[in-house]
């Protein structure tokens, strides 16, 4: 295990501390947008008398950029919140419910469905004021959708929002005497909401995360549409059962409009699934996990108002922000529920929505213990069922965006109360996000895993991939530290190494695994730069990301249209990349020597599935061999902090026929440009 990813503060410069401040940075915002004075702050910041400490945590794993392999240890040592964090409400007091079911109904030969937004009035748990949000019909998280494979669903996403934006977004000049953090506590502390996003109007558009559809329901960021427009689109669902989720996706603004309310499941059954007659019915049960913020009335009571509070943590020589993390966990749109279950097998499907924080899952007993062997497995990942159950008694990876169908056996459990954990390096104030309440004696329960799960999977290995696809396009995407603006998202073309001297701009030189040393040339990171990347409908590709951070949470990597199985993840040595000072102002960044190759992280089992998210962590180098849909049309990959998103972190790509990429490169003399 490789100490400088499992400990921070053994990376030179970065301490827990620092990684707590600097994870999730979000990016340089224009100047004069949303600004705040530290005259707006008020005097101290420490916790009110009597308050415990937040839970110790020792990092093995997301938080500070280790591989998604290695978890950490939380100590629980309180039953409720500690005052100043996430007082006020009782942990584990409302019921979990579970979101309305909705099929599509045959006319005109195929499936159809509309689905409206509409604004909601709700409680996000029952010590807490009513909260305004917008929802898919009205609720949240929206209705969980159901559809067959190789059965098209013609879906209408029709906008009837209406009334002033129901999120207030706050940004505080960071305290760093704060105790706790500022994104651990609630309410504003005296600052002004941005005006600029109260003025947002419902500007709204849907993507379907993780569907092979074609371009035109895809949820494009900029076709979003104002109210009284529908969005119609079309999900031919022709990919394996798995558990997909649909969520706002529209431009500068996903962060704010998806943790106003609109998000939901989707789940896509078929044959194969049936017939490992998994739990079902009362016995699967989906799990929308995201973190929340609540603003605070002049006396500190909770109003119930959904908040977006970020920190500005120093605005020289750029101004750079830190990404939404907040203090309350809400499972299905409650806080902190819990769930009454008999002691029998039962299915969870699990999604991240958070904007950015990790789950580092762990099931683990009232006394914080792990769970018996053979008690929890994962078996499936982002893009369908695995090849075979894997026990996950230790814990799994759910960074921003992913999702992991689980299996839990409450027999061995019976008349105990187990939690669900977050055993991340940074979990918030309150780490255990939803108990079971599982009932005495037994019941009989003939449902054993199944030995064998998706007898279609096969397993792409190196060697595979090579001898199947010997000329396989290789693409290469760098994520920068935020030192070179904000977190940059790089596409890189390798070139002959120019002459020197080093670092230059836009220049990244890497000692591979063989010892070989490559160049690379940034040729875009900006959302308006040319398109670079254009696939054949179909096809295989060999996508690479490196991330050049040293410190703070790892990107998770998102790609539209694809299914991907990680190939490998490598440890570098990044401290050869360095910022620049570019003439006439202006950070660029590049290499003074070769980033190189330490040592081989590997691919934990419970990645080893069809995925449509790669976590990538601080000097990690994650291959993974992408199969595209056969479809075609723009899209975008991304990494899939909601923040990042927004503020750059996101490329346009082109699917198209091959004959048709064909003539394209046949005219690149012409045009001037090609792919």
């Amino acid at each position: 295990m490789n100490e400088r990813q499992d400990h921070p503060e053994r990376v030179p410069g970065v301490n827990r501390r620092d990684f707590l401040i600097k994870a999730g940075a979000a990016g340089v915002l224009a100047v004069g947008v949303g600004q705040v004075t530290l005259e707006s702050m008020p005097s101290g910041g420490g916790a009110p008398a009597g308050s415990a400490a937040a839970p110790a945590a020792t990092h093995h794993g997301h938080g500070a950029g280790a591989g998604p392999g290695r978890v950490a240890e939380v100590a629980l040592t309180r039953r409720e919140p500690a005052a100043g964090t996430a007082a006020g409400i009782e942990a584990f007091r409302d019921p979990l419910p579970t979101p309305p079911v909705r099929t599509g109904r045959a006319a005109d030969g195929v499936d159809q469905l509309s689905v409206r937004m509409r604004p909601a009035t709700v409680r996000l748990h029952s010590q807490l004021p009513p909260s305004t949000v917008w929802g898919y019909d009205g609720v949240f998280p929206g209705p969980t959708i159901e559809a067959r494979r190789g059965r098209p669903l013609r879906v209408t996403w029709i906008n009837e929002l209406s009334g002033v934006y129901p999120l207030p977004a706050v940004e505080l000049p960071f305290d760093e005497n704060a105790d706790p953090y500022q994104w651990d506590r609630p309410g504003r502390e005296g600052v002004q909401p941005r005006v600029d996003v109260a003025a947002l109007p419902p500007w709204t558009s849907v993507h379907l995360h993780g569907a092979f559809s074609n371009g035109s329901s895809d949820g494009w960021a900029e076709d979003a549409v104002l109210p009284g427009n529908g969005q119609p689109a079309e999900y031919s669902n022709d990919q394996p059962a798995t558990a997909l989720w649909y969520h706002d996706h529209a431009m500068h603004i996903t962060r704010w409009n998806v943790m106003s309310g609109l998000l939901g499941a989707y789940l896509i059954r078929d044959e194969e699934e049936d017939a490992l007659r998994l739990p079902s019915g009362d016995r699967e049960i989906p799990l929308i996990i995201c973190d929340r913020n609540f603003d605070t009335d002049e006396r500190g009571g909770l109003t119930g108002t959904v908040l977006h509070k970020t920190t500005v943590m120093r605005t020289d020589p750029l101004r750079q922000v830190r990404s939404f993390a907040g203090p309350y966990t809400l499972v299905n749109g409650i806080v902190w529920p819990h769930k009454d279950v008999r002691p029998r097998w039962y299915r969870f499907r699990m999604v991240n929505a958070s904007n950015t924080r990790p789950y580092d899952v762990r099931l683990v007993t009232e006394e914080g213990q792990p769970v018996p062997p053979g008690t929890i497995f994962q078996i499936g990942t982002d893009s369908g069922l695995m090849p075979a159950p894997v026990d996950v008694r230790d814990g799994f990876g759910l960074a921003a965006s992913e999702r992991a169908d689980i299996l839990i056996d409450f027999g061995a459990l019976a008349g105990t109360r187990p939690r669900l954990r977050n055993i991340n390096y940074d979990p918030g104030p309150w780490p255990d996000f939803l108990e079971f309440r599982v009932g005495g004696g037994r019941e009989r329960d003939d449902f054993r895993p199944p030995r064998v799960l998706s007898r279609s999977f096969e397993r792409v290995t190196e060697a595979s991939l090579r001898e199947s696809h010997p000329e396989l396009p290789e693409r290469m995407v760098m994520v920068t530290p935020v030192g070179v603006g904000h977190a940059q998202q790089w596409e890189m073309a390798r070139v002959d190494a120019p002459p020197g001297p080093f670092p230059i701009d836009g220049i990244v030189q890497v000692r591979e695994k063989d010892g070989a040393v490559t160049t690379w040339q940034r040729r875009a990171w900006k959302w308006y730069d040319p398109v670079q990347f254009a696939v054949e409908s179909g096809s295989w590709e060999r996508w690479r990301f490196l991330n050049l951070d040293f410190s703070g949470w790892p990107h998770p990597m998102h790609i539209h249209v694809v299914a991907f199985q990680p190939l490998s993840r490598e440890l570098y040595d990044i401290e050869g990349f360095q910022s620049i000072d570019l003439p006439g102002g202006g950070i660029g960044g590049g290499t003074a020597v070769p980033v190189a190759h330490q040592e081989t992280v590997g691919i934990q089992p419970y990645e080893q599935g069809w995925k449509d998210v790669v976590n990538v962590g601080a000097g990690e180098l994650v291959d993974v061999a992408a199969k595209f849909a056969d479809v075609s049309g723009r899209f975008v990959y991304h990494c899939h902090m909601f923040e990042h998103e927004d503020m750059g972190m996101m490329r346009p790509f082109v699917v198209q026929p091959k004959e048709v990429l064909a003539i394209a490169r046949a005219m690149e003399h012409e045009t001037g440009h090609g792919h």
